[in-house]
């Protein structure tokens, strides 16, 4: 850039990104001044700086990845949202991924080896040292998604016979080999198999003359490398943990998850979820129009066919409604609410299921305090409805209809949003995925065909 370059500012102290120096990152890269711009990112928290390049417009932000190279540092690179990480590393030389490897942890590490192709992955890992390239292969070998994948693979393992003088002098004698970030020391036996856990704050608050054997506690967690990341979360959630233990199927340890790990693994957990009821996706700047197209007209496409299965059951009533007009005006109403209470039941089910508390007995409660639910907003509302319906159209026999259909329609959405989710559930589905479009459908249907149904027995 020019003499009037911006100075490099120092790191914002709020989450916000000031828009003013995502501007002059627009500038620097259009002007190419490598030297503004990586002295500008190595200032700022490395979440921070990644914040900022997602700010930028998706070419400029390739085009930023690629002016930086090898400057880029790596603890940027791996806090990028996952489309903008992939693009990165797409741009970046292989000598720059090969240096991010090397300094980040296993676990981050292999989170950009994922985001490699397979002929380039292999290109890069024979330039890595031996037995990195084997620690890293091994993590690649887990299934996605599993504690083998989450875990790093840099931890302290002492065995049981050792004082706490001892192993505190071990340690800092690893010196750069240690951890980045660990919470706990784990007690091995010969075998590698784990025994205990100690606590850093147990092992600082020891006299050095005693033994680790003494003051280990058994693990609170069992943590397998085939386990879903899912229920490695619970585990974290559950227990409270900062970090856990991660065996092999021999009970060997092999690894350690860290709760800076989780958060994203909830963060992303809860926001699947989310989108799922909604029957979409997480959109990220470079997604292209004819992405989001394709993500959501599939789910567009299935809710055509349910509202058509609603259609049908309207056009039985075809004639009902030709004699009584009222009807037409009215048929919203029941289906909005109906579909609103199954909508709710189903939003907390969903999430109860995801926090295991539906197991066992509490399914049948929270089966019965939803329909109970049902019954008691249907008659609130039934009684509510009737009343407008009787003074709107002066008509008694219309105003019993839609209260007794009202309160129908209510009472299943209450079964519908309980029992829908359950049931995929049980049938091996995510009730996530699936069961908003069952839900609306079901109660669609109930609300139209009680309504038009008791209409044509009572008013014609």
């Amino acid at each position: 850039m020019t003499d009037t370059a911006p100075q490099a500012p120092p790191a914002p102290d709020a989450a916000e990104i000031d828009a003013a120096l995502v501007a002059d990152i627009i500038d620097a890269v259009a002007e190419r001044d490598t030297r503004w711009l990586a002295r500008t990112l190595q200032r700022m928290h490395p979440a921070d700086a990644a914040d900022a390049l997602e700010q930028l417009p998706y070419d400029t932000f390739e085009k930023a990845v690629e002016l930086l190279g090898g400057e880029l540092p790596p603890d940027i690179l791996i806090e990028l949202r996952d489309a903008y990480r992939e693009g990165a590393v797409d741009v970046l030389p292989d000598a720059a991924v090969a240096t991010a490897l090397d300094e980040l942890d296993s676990d981050d590490a292999t989170t950009i080896l994922e985001d490699l192709e397979d002929a380039r992955r292999e290109r890069i890992l024979e330039d890595l040292a031996p037995v990195e390239r084997a620690q890293l292969e091994r993590g690649l070998a887990y299934e996605e998604e599993t504690a083998g994948r989450l875990m790093q693979t840099e931890f302290v393992a002492l065995p049981e016979f050792w004082s706490v003088g001892h192993a505190i002098d071990h340690a800092r004698a690893l010196g750069d080999e240690l951890p980045e970030v660990f919470y706990e020391v784990y007690v091995t036996d010969p075998g590698h198999r784990l025994i205990g856990v100690v606590a850093l704050a147990t092992l600082l608050r020891t006299p050095r003359d005693v033994l680790l054997s003494d003051i280990m506690e058994d693990p609170m967690s069992d943590i397998t490398t085939d386990m879903d990341q899912e229920e490695v979360a619970y585990e974290f959630q559950k227990y409270s943990l900062a970090s856990a233990p991660v065996k092999d199927s021999a009970g060997r340890l092999v690894g350690m998850i860290t709760g800076d790990d989780m958060v994203d693994v909830i963060q992303s957990e809860n926001t699947e979820d989310l989108l799922s009821l909604l029957n979409v996706r997480s959109a990220d700047g470079s997604d292209t129009v004819w992405d989001t197209v394709k993500a959501r007209a599939p789910w567009l496409g299935v809710n055509l066919f349910s509202a058509f299965i609603a259609s049908g059951i309207i056009s039985i009533f075809q004639g009902t409604i030709e004699k009584i007009v009222a009807l037409a005006v009215l048929m919203p109403v029941v289906a909005a609410l109906g579909g609103n209470a199954g909508s709710q039941g189903l939003a907390v089910t969903v999430r109860a299921i995801a926090e295991r508390h539906l197991d066992g007995g509490a399914a049948r409660r929270a089966v019965f305090r939803e329909v109970a639910s049902g019954l008691v907003n249907g008659l609130i509302f039934a009684v509510g409805v009737g009343v407008i319906a009787l003074i709107w159209f002066r008509q008694v026999d219309l105003a019993l209809v839609i209260a007794a259909s009202m309160l129908a329609t209510f009472i299943w959405a209450g079964f519908s949003g309980i029992l829908v989710p359950l049931g995929l559930k049980r049938l091996g589905a995510d009730p996530a995925v699936a069961s908003s479009v069952f839900v609306l459908t079901l109660t669609d249907v109930m609300a139209f065909f009680s309504f038009l149904g008791l209409a044509s027995l009572v008013l014609l």
